[in-house]
């Protein structure tokens, strides 16, 4: 057999550690030993367990005693052992060196010097968890090295493709100005694994679960605080800052592998949202974004289960233990404003996106109220938390939906969507008066009319008996809606009923003849009045926002 002896000034070449994206594209100790090469040479495991597992950054070639000072960590030795030392004190002391050097693993060739590998080499090798493997055919080592080289060059090269790859795509999503929460959504992408972007008090911003199961969110608050730096159980940990200023963290739950790293794949993540964060530093905070993208996708049906929206409110820190809920809807103010008076209450709100024109209940922002089970929200305590929306334009209003007992947990959930439901459609078919709390339970006849939303025998109803009104022209239509609202608001009080109307009792009395003409009905007849009331209701629940005169 041919000496393998090499010369001790001699070194295998390789990239720096620093080169290698991670040690996740690197082939395991086991890998290699399942290569064709190696496989040639009957390999026998004679140190294995967690040691195959260890991944391979280079392999070295050598016979020297002195190979442990050539060594920079992470490579496999393949050795005959032809010039290895003969006492066993001496060999003991070699395995020593080779662990200190970051060896993690020796193949030896058995034939050329040993018959077998020495019994106080596989005792020192185990007792120091170094792998060991002998050979009992003959191979070219060369073709091992090449064969081993060719795979980690090429993942090094697949991995750096797609570190680029990562880069050009954050890069795009940070110039773009990309908001939080689609960067969040395509990391999660990119990462085939949740992610989440929390606050520096851990409270979940943004969370994107890849199809995990909302679990994965339960008690975050806690379990994040416990996290620390990347773990064991595949998580990673990256901090969003720039500039010296952190403002959030990015964490990636387990997940399987990336070809560029996964650390890396999310520091390019939190390198688009700080960019976005120092272009719009005026923009609405994070916590707050979160806060209202969970309130959209529960108002959109964007969710799976109750357990799923009971998940996302505890890490939203709204803890349904010992909590009472209820759904609002103001008009003329703002998050910051509704979520300082739910702070008075000693409770939290969680706003939404305010209405667009096109929508229903337009202007009017959607409110998660959660304050404690013993507080009352009524009355005094109410109109506190109205005074506390007012701003500079006109003067707030407020629609309250039903009361929620948050202990019953997933099963309030469907109570809770109805309560803010409600709270919306009272604020789209109640002409409600500004400055005023509004509360659905007051208008049994608008919760009637929103429970049987879309109903076609409704609509005909309204359609039917007010169509001569409609299809008036639109300025003696709007007066004639204006008058019969009133006239149903205030049955029985045709002054207070003109006031609503904002119009002389005389005015008010002319466009009442008027509508029992065009209607040919009877204005005193308590019926007709109940039919028209609702008739008006069910008008308003279905007409354009943009139309508030009936047009």
């Amino acid at each position: 057999m041919a000496d393998r002896r090499e010369d001790e000034r001699s070194r295998t070449d390789r990239p720096d550690a620093g080169e290698t994206p991670g040690d996740r594209g690197l082939p395991t100790l086991g890998e290699v030993l399942e290569s064709s090469a190696l496989a040639a040479g009957a390999p026998e495991v004679l140190v294995g367990g967690g040691a195959l597992s260890t991944p391979v950054r280079w392999v070295h070639v050598s016979d020297s005693p002195s190979a442990a000072r050539l060594l920079e960590g992470g490579e496999l030795l393949l050795t005959t052992a032809s010039a290895w030392p003969a006492e066993p004190a001496d060999l003991r002391t070699l395995v020593a060196e080779f662990v200190r050097a970051g060896l993690v693993g020796i193949v030896i060739e058995l034939g050329a010097h040993y018959r077998y590998v020495p019994a106080v080499v596989v005792e020192a090798a185990a007792a120091a968890g170094l792998a060991l493997v002998a050979l009992h055919r003959e191979i070219k080592f060369v073709a091992v090295t090449e064969q081993v080289h060719r795979r980690i060059i090429d993942d090094q090269t697949a991995a750096l493709r797609a570190r680029d790859d990562v880069r050009t795509l954050f890069t795009s999503l940070a110039l773009r100005g990309a908001p939080a929460d689609y960067v969040v959504e395509r990391l999660a992408h990119t990462l085939r694994a949740p992610v989440v972007l929390e606050s520096l008090a851990h409270e979940v911003i943004v969370a994107d679960l890849a199809g995990a199961e909302p679990a994965v969110l339960s008690d975050w608050q806690e379990r994040s605080r416990r996290f620390g730096d990347d773990g064991d159980d595949g998580r990673s940990i990256v901090p969003v800052e720039a500039r010296g200023i952190r403002w959030a963290t990015l964490v990636a739950l387990a997940g399987p592998g990336h070809p560029a790293g996964r650390r890396a794949v999310l520091e390019q993540g939190a390198t688009a949202l700080a960019l976005g964060r120092l272009a719009d530093p005026d923009g609405d905070d994070w916590a707050r974004l979160g806060r209202r993208r969970l309130m959209d996708a529960l108002l959109g049906g964007r969710y799976g289960s109750a357990e799923e929206v009971v998940a996302l409110l505890g890490a939203a820190r709204v803890d349904l233990t010992d909590t009472a809920l209820i759904g609002l809807a103001a008009d003329g103010s703002t998050a910051a404003a509704v979520e300082a008076a739910a702070a008075d209450l000693g409770g939290r709100a969680l706003c939404g996106t305010p209405r667009g024109a096109s929508e229903r209940a337009a202007g009017w922002m959607p409110i998660l109220l959660a304050v404690p089970a013993s507080a009352t929200f009524a009355g005094a305590a109410a109109e506190r938390f109205l005074a506390r929306l007012r701003g500079d334009g006109s003067p707030p209003r407020l629609s309250v939906g039903p009361r929620v007992d948050g202990a019953a947990g997933e099963a309030a959930v469907p109570a809770l969507l109805d309560s803010l439901e409600q709270a919306l459609d009272l604020a789209e078919v109640g002409d409600l008066p500004d400055g005023e709390v509004h509360w659905v339970v007051r208008h049994p006849l608008v919760r009637f009319v929103s429970s049987l939303r879309g109903d076609h025998r409704l609509l005909e109803h309204g359609e039917l008996l007010l169509a001569p009104v409609l299809a008036a022209p639109p300025a003696r239509r709007r007066d004639l809606l204006a008058a019969l609202s009133a006239i149903v608001a205030h049955p029985g009080n045709r002054t207070a009923a003109a006031a609503a109307a904002h119009v002389s009792r005389s005015v008010f009395y002319q466009r009442l003849d008027l509508a029992e003409r065009v209607l040919g009905v009877d204005l005193d007849d308590g019926e007709v009045l109940a039919a028209l009331h609702l008739a008006l209701v069910v008008h308003r629940a279905h007409r354009s926002p943009r139309s508030a005169d009936g047009r």
